[in-house]
């Protein structure tokens, strides 16, 4: 029988990872033994089904001399590939372990479960434990990761210049040394920072969501009849149509506010609210979002320029639909920057979008991918207001900010990341915000255009696991002269 003990005289603790590791990683090869505990070990996880599959996680993580597990220590492998406690995969499992007398299974070391009292406990959604304990998560060496991610959201918080929003009363008295970041994976590994929890509103950053949503009920066709898709090279509030009479695209307020004229268009303003709390909480996953009341009262009372660039595009007959209610779609469009969030619940918004539109957490779809990829496809043109060219430039990621000091940065197919900061710069974006976008693409190969330049830099790419990295390395050492 292999082992890790006698050949290296390695202490207990560590043989066990390494015993671990080795099952997950050349359980094809292994020869069953005569138990059948361990041949359940030995069984690839594809093959057995669920109550098996069970009866494998168990034999994993058992401790062999009492031949019970650990139940804080299970969890924390979970943790530590990225899988939360409130994650709704696996909440139900954690709920059944303090039925068990647990007061926090993370916490506490003592707590052990014996096979049958373990098993009874999980349920039928074994399978991102599986896939969290294979190393089959899109970043599989999670813990390097996010270590690299805390250095560079310490890196970011050194700069303090630029400016709160002063023209909406309610969000100059936002707190100037708030900074908060979140990342939510597309299978659902979360890590926060800073002021994570505290909230604050989406402001513009609530525009892609909506979008999204119009687009998925009417179509690209339909909805660009009213509003273009090119950047304005305007700031963002100006009192500017395009040529043919229609505001250059959804990311500014113009175009915002004639996409929000669509929304549900044919009910009641009351419906139409509750629709999009309702879908924006889809996007979250049920985590928090909410409504600020006294911000939208603060920005109605001072709103002058967007009833202007609304009665402007009205002044043009081909602007809004017909029967347009301009009062009652002004105070929707302000009740959606009114949504608060938390850098929590808003990177598991964003991850929605990096998945295709199916939440990582619920796997819920709540819009469709051709709605995603347009609006990433305006994001990455028009999401960071008239900094959005050399944002793409440098950065070449779909990103959306808002003046509350939020933004959204979205690595399709991999990741979400929310950030919240609300000194903003000359352009209305986030200082720190931006600091960190460009801190990440130079760290990792995140840009839309790093795989040209693959063999000719060193930045790591996080979704390849280390023997993947190895060969990597090792084939381009191979083609060095």
């Amino acid at each position: 029988m292999f082992s890790y003990a006698s050949s290296l005289k390695l202490s207990p603790s560590t043989t066990n990872i390494f015993r671990r590791q080795f099952i997950l990683t050349n359980h094809h090869v292994l020869r069953p033994p005569m138990s059948s505990t361990s041949n359940i070990i030995c069984m690839p996880f594809d093959e057995i089904d669920n109550e098996r599959n069970k009866q494998h996680l168990f034999d994993l993580y058992r401790n062999p001399e009492t031949n019970k597990i650990s139940v804080s220590k299970f969890l924390k492998e979970l943790k530590n590939n990225g899988l939360q406690e409130d994650d709704p995969r696996i909440s139900s499992i954690v709920r059944s372990l303090r039925n068990e007398g647990i007061k926090s299974a993370f916490e506490r070391d003592d707590i052990e479960l014996d096979r049958e009292k373990f098993v009874s406990t999980l349920d039928d959604k074994t399978h991102v434990i599986k896939k969290a304990l294979k190393n089959q998560m899109i970043i599989p060496n999670w813990q390097e990761f996010i270590s690299e991610i805390h250095g560079l959201f310490e890196e970011t918080k050194i700069y303090e210049n630029g400016n709160l929003a002063t023209y909406i009363p309610q969000l100059a008295r936002s707190d100037p040394n708030a900074w908060g970041l979140s990342i939510c994976t597309v299978d659902g590994q979360q890590a926060s920072f800073g002021t994570h929890s505290s909230p604050f509103c989406l402001q513009s950053v609530s525009k892609p969501f909506t979008y999204s949503m119009v687009i998925n009920e009417f179509g690209e066709d339909i909805v660009h009849k009213y509003v273009g898709q090119e950047p304005s090279g305007r700031f963002f509030n100006e009192i500017c149509l395009d040529l043919e009479h229609k505001p250059h695209n959804p990311m500014i307020n113009a175009g915002a506010i004639l996409v929000t004229s669509l929304l549900k268009a044919d009910e009641i303003l009351s419906d139409r609210f509750d629709f999009c709390l309702k879908t924006m909480r889809r996007f979250a996953g049920d985590s928090f979002v909410s409504f600020k009341n006294s911000v939208f009262l603060s920005e109605r009372e001072t709103a002058d320029r967007n009833f202007a660039i609304a009665y402007y595009m009205r002044e043009h007959k081909v602007c809004f639909p017909e029967k347009t209610n301009l009062v009652d779609t002004l105070d929707l469009y302000f009740q959606l920057c009114s949504i608060s969030v938390t850098t929590d619940s808003l990177a598991v918004m964003a991850a929605t979008l990096a998945n295709g539109g199916r939440n990582p957490l619920t796997h819920e779809r709540i819009v469709s991918n051709q709605s995603v990829r347009d609006t990433l496809s305006l994001m990455l043109s028009c999401g960071m207001y008239d900094y959005s060219g050399k944002f793409a430039f440098k950065i070449g990621l779909p990103a959306k900010s808002g003046v509350s000091g939020d933004m959204i940065i979205v690595v399709p197919n991999c990741m979400g990341i929310a950030l919240y900061s609300p000194c903003l710069d000359q352009y209305g974006n986030s200082v720190r915000g931006v600091k960190f976008a460009e801190k990440l693409v130079n760290k990792f190969n995140f840009h839309h255009y790093d795989s040209m330049i693959s063999t000719e830099c060193d930045k790591i790419d996080p979704r390849k696991n280390r023997k993947q990295l190895k060969q990597i390395n090792l084939s381009t050492l191979m083609l060095k002269d």
